[in-house]
């Protein structure tokens, strides 16, 4: 998440069983207010940790056919799926490392839910592109102290993103939250959490947007999870998407983006990084965003979160962000994670803070990769400049990115599929934010986003 960035490194600016929790509660569903303006996405929530052991219990399956908002829900979608459907199966555990898999593969649209063939992706038998937004806010508000949501998250606020054509939402998660540990006295519980979770997810699915939860806010040990680090860490983050792999399984419109932007071995794009990436264990060079100083703690690689997902039965599509914040994918091919349910696909983050962030780069990086498997920008956008909070050539600079991703190609020119991309953020006080209330008004480059989606076919 955002985000003040430089270039390299960047700079981030972002189980024991519980009662089985109801997937949806009246209470969840109803409209929450959070309008307390919130800090740099590198961290900032003070206060002591209440300490506590992993435990998250998943939840209880999930309908999208069951209402949850406090309002109607009979706005429409271009979205080419419906809000119901469930798992065929469950996938078996890999093994922990790998030296690199083939891409996702398949029948041509025979998979249940949102699935990868090839280097496109579908929705049962139906083509599916994902245009849509970031909503943060449930990454940072309960490890704060406060409640979950930052603004509202009621059918009103999901209309405004229907009037704008979006059919997904990235809704960030934070693993101590989710598991209970680690929080503050006044935090939210994990089961409240959990439930407002499913209950928001539900209302997305239910208006025809794709949610795409990802592990955005984590910490080893008892530290709390106040910040992105380098890397998931086996303490928590195995665990916490076990539970979180577990409630989902059910509903497989759900995509499951397992870690928000790594960047171990010091932000490099060497070697040692790469595996760290797959591998996870003990890497080196572990250095926190934001000169936060070095840490020490056992990484849970890609594969060993892959393998945990599938364990738990979830055969939902998976997205694996590449080294340096997820912007760098020159490696992301030769170090795939192998996936027994072949359901993956590359998330990619653009901003023009990044090192790639020309068409050039677009080619040889993200063209070459979607070659093989989908891709998904889960971040687009442009940083505005210091004492700023609006960009003034981010319409242009997104407009470029946007029009790659609609007619990607390789470094060697060959045309491929058009790929997903979701702009950051839906909301009025992140950095960088396309909407400047919740009514959907456009800001600074959303009426350049606002206009390419309404325009764009999906």
């Amino acid at each position: 998440m955002r985000k003040f960035l430089s270039l390299v490194p960047r700079l981030y600016s972002p189980l024991g069983a519980l009662v089985a929790l109801p997937v949806f509660l009246a209470a969840c569903g109803a409209a929450v207010d959070e309008t307390t303006p919130r800090p740099s996405e590198d961290g900032g929530a003070s206060g002591s940790s209440s300490g506590g052991s992993s435990s998250g219990a998943p939840a209880s399956g999930l309908d999208g056919s069951a209402s949850t908002s406090s309002g109607s829900s009979s706005s429409s979608s271009s979205s080419s799926g419906a809000a119901t459907g469930s798992s065929s199966g469950t996938a078996s555990s890999s093994s922990s490392s790998s030296s690199g898999s083939s891409s996702s593969s398949g029948a041509s649209g025979s998979g249940t839910g949102v699935h990868a063939v090839g280097n496109q992706l579908f929705d049962g038998t139906t083509p599916l592109r994902l245009l849509g937004a970031d909503r943060s806010g449930t990454e940072y508000r309960c490890i704060q102290g406060a409640n979950i949501f930052d603004g509202p998250s009621d059918q009103a606020s999901i209309s405004a993103m229907l009037a704008w054509k979006i059919n997904a939402i990235r809704v960030p998660l934070n693993e101590d939250c989710w598991l209970g540990v680690n929080t503050l006295a006044n935090s939210p519980s994990s089961a409240a959490y959990q439930q407002a979770i499913v209950a928001y997810v539900g209302l997305l699915i239910q208006n025809g947007i794709y949610p795409i939860l990802d592990l955005h806010w984590s910490a080893p040990g008892t530290t709390a999870a106040t910040r992105q680090y380098p890397m998931p860490d086996m303490d928590h983050s195995v665990a916490f998407w076990t539970s979180v792999a577990t409630t989902f399984a059910p509903q497989p419109k759900v995509i499951l983006e397992l870690f928000n932007e790594p960047y171990p071995d010091n932000n490099m794009e060497a070697t040692a990084a790469w595996t760290c990436w797959r591998d996870g264990g003990t890497c080196q060079n572990l250095t926190l965003s934001n000169n936060g100083g070095a840490v020490s703690y056992t990484v849970a690689g890609m594969q060993t979160l892959l393998s945990a997902v599938r364990a738990a039965g979830a055969t939902n599509l998976v997205l694996l962000g590449g080294l340096q914040f997820s912007n760098d994918l020159t490696q992301w091919l030769a170090y795939e994670p192998t996936d027994p349910a072949n359901n993956v696909g590359a998330a990619w983050h653009i901003y023009d803070s990044n090192l790639c962030k020309a068409a050039t780069c677009f080619a040889t990086e993200g063209g070459v990769v979607a070659a093989k498997v989908p891709v998904v920008a889960t971040e687009i956008g442009s940083i505005p400049p210091t004492g700023s909070n609006c960009n003034a050539n981010g319409g242009t600079f997104i407009t470029g990115v946007m029009g790659f991703l609609d007619a990607p190609v390789t470094s060697a020119g060959t045309s491929l599929p058009a790929q997903s991309y979701l702009a950051w953020s839906w909301n009025t006080n992140s950095t960088p934010h396309i909407i400047s209330d919740y009514t959907g008004t456009a800001f600074c480059y959303g009426p350049t986003y606002q206009s390419h989606l309404l325009a764009t076919p999906h």
